[in-house]
């Protein structure tokens, strides 16, 4: 990341996700084929050129304090509960960085933990596996959840958005899904309500996934609500679907791993103070096992 990379290529319009993936690289078409040297195509290389040029004589940007890096996920419907979280993890002296889950925003979080970049990660949307599960326009792979326990850094997982699968407008929603209980939320953005079923493989998925965790995880519940529209008196308000989903999990997840239930909605803003919490517990446990560790390796070479 940062590391100044173009890409002239045949490929660089249309759909360019397989390409970039989650990463800052810059696409310059070719306009004609990448075969010798005509009119054209000098001067595409030379436009390709002059900006790995105009990269590298970037002034470097100065130099600031260091700060622990939190990656917290959001979607619309749990914009309030992030804001919350960040600002109070920002008052404690960490920088948060916040990543939209559209599919592309879970897979660069994670890509980012793998990097080692990422010091904890608040997960207050996991919507991502909903769309994966149900051929949603957002899925971020059948990987999503799995970087942060194989890395070993601390995971606050949250269902936040998890009762909404993504579409595109509503004529893009496949002829299966046309009888269940959808919403517009805006013309280009159609949600599909999970039900019972998808709820329960969703809590095994969840369960599966972080049971091979091998830092500090645990599971924060808000059981009045997965997200704005699931809240009570709301259109996606199905308590028994959601509890599809948490039964599902807390039968199938090891018991070391901490799941607690609050019988609270997901933007209320005691939840977000309890998942700040419980966040910083985790951070200071790896911090003192990390602690612990030192002292052994320094005993034993003393």
């Amino acid at each position: 990341m940062g590391f100044p990379k173009v890409l002239v290529s045949t490929a660089a319009s249309g759909d360019t996700r397989p390409i970039v993936g989650t990463r800052d690289v810059v696409l310059i078409p070719s306009v004609v084929d990448v075969a010798g040297i005509n009119s054209i195509s000098e001067l595409i290389y030379r436009e390709a050129a002059a900006a790995v040029c105009g990269m590298m004589e970037q002034s470097p940007p100065p130099q600031r304090q260091e700060k622990p890096l939190i990656a917290i996920t959001m979607f619309g419907n749990t914009t309030a509960a992030v804001e919350r979280c960040k600002r109070q993890l920002e008052a404690q002296g960490y920088e948060c960085l916040v990543f939209h889950c559209t599919g592309t925003g879970g897979q660069t979080m994670e890509g980012l933990v793998e990097d080692g970049r990422i010091a904890a990660v608040l997960d207050m949307t996991t919507t991502e596996w909903a769309d994966e599960l149900c051929g949603g326009v957002f899925t971020a792979g059948d990987a999503r959840l799995e970087a942060p326990g194989r890395v070993g850094i601390p995971h606050l997982v949250v269902p936040g958005c998890i009762d909404m699968v993504n579409f595109g407008g509503a004529d893009t929603v496949p002829e299966r899904y046309r009888d269940r209980l959808l919403y517009a939320w805006n013309a280009n953005v159609t949600l599909m309500r999970t039900n019972v079923e998808e709820n329960e493989q969703l809590g095994e998925i969840f369960a599966q996934k972080l049971n091979r965790a091998r830092g500090g995880t645990a599971v924060l519940i808000p059981t009045r609500g997965y997200s704005l529209l699931g809240a009570s008196g709301e259109r996606f308000h199905q308590p028994e679907a959601d509890a599809a989903f948490e039964q599902a999990l807390q039968s199938r997840l090891h018991p070391h791993i901490r799941c607690e239930t609050l019988e609270l909605a997901i933007n209320d803003e005691a939840f977000a103070d309890r998942a700040v919490r419980l966040l910083t517990e985790l951070l200071a446990a790896q911090q003192a096992a990390q602690e612990r560790q030192d002292k052994r390796g320094g005993a034993v070479h003393d």
